[in-house]
């Protein structure tokens, strides 16, 4: 079954969806418009580790105005450990519950009054996901849960062909052989970028996570005496 079929067979139980976007990521960029034909609403949610990024917001502003979705941004499950080991000089509280996706995606049902949720999870990504994805109807629909992974069977080259081919906004890509769209606080990369392109923004990042400049620096030290 092709990707718009599996939309397509979604969009035949419902005309909402909600869809776990992560704003400058080439699969949330693609899958947004693979669905937008198909739903009459579409719920985009943002997860942060540090809220109201503006190269991020960027890109929530591009979607919002070219297909007329709304987002909502709610903190990444990522972050509620983060804060119960004090991450990076982030403030304490070893009393935070650790709430997983699948309790957020629930959560956000029940918010909106939604049944389906997609999200731009990939075989390819990495072997849990394969051997999740491989579980669900065609490795891509969950039913029992409503459900639906319609990039199951791309790859990351599928991914960009698709938005060069469709003329969509460009991805960011922080560097590195990281993937995540700055989930991984500690990524040298998504530090680097955000100071050299977003002094602000690095600025919102070190008030969340102090401790991340003492990755940034040890790095440029690092550069100094090699």
């Amino acid at each position: 079954m092709s990707t718009l079929d599996l939309i397509k067979e979604v969009s035949q139980l419902t005309d909402r969806a909600i869809l776990f976007h992560s704003a400058a990521g080439k699969d949330s960029i693609a899958l947004l418009d693979l669905m937008h034909p198909y739903f009459k609403e579409i719920q985009c949610v943002f997860m942060y580790i540090v809220p109201e990024l503006e190269h991020i917001n960027k890109y929530i502003q591009y979607a919002e105005r070219k297909y007329d979705v709304q987002f909502i941004q709610i903190p990444h499950f990522a972050l509620y450990n983060y804060i119960k080991i004090g991450h990076l000089g982030i403030q304490k509280d070893i009393k935070t519950h650790l709430p997983n996706l699948a309790i957020i995606t629930d959560r956000i049902k029940t918010k909106f009054g939604i049944d389906w949720a997609f999200f731009g999870f990939k075989q390819s990504d990495s072997m849990n996901r394969r051997l999740m994805l491989r579980t669900y109807e065609n490795n891509a629909i969950n039913f029992k849960n409503k459900k639906c992974y319609p990039l199951s069977e791309w790859k990351n080259a599928d991914v960009l062909k698709y938005i060069e081919s469709k003329q969509l906004i460009n991805p960011i890509h922080y560097g590195g052989i990281c993937q995540s769209s700055g989930t991984s606080i500690d990524d040298i990369n998504f530090l680097l970028y955000c100071k050299k392109y977003y002094p602000n923004d690095y600025q919102k990042v070190l008030l969340y996570f102090p401790l991340a400049e003492l990755i940034v620096y040890k790095h440029e030290q690092g550069r100094k005496t090699a």
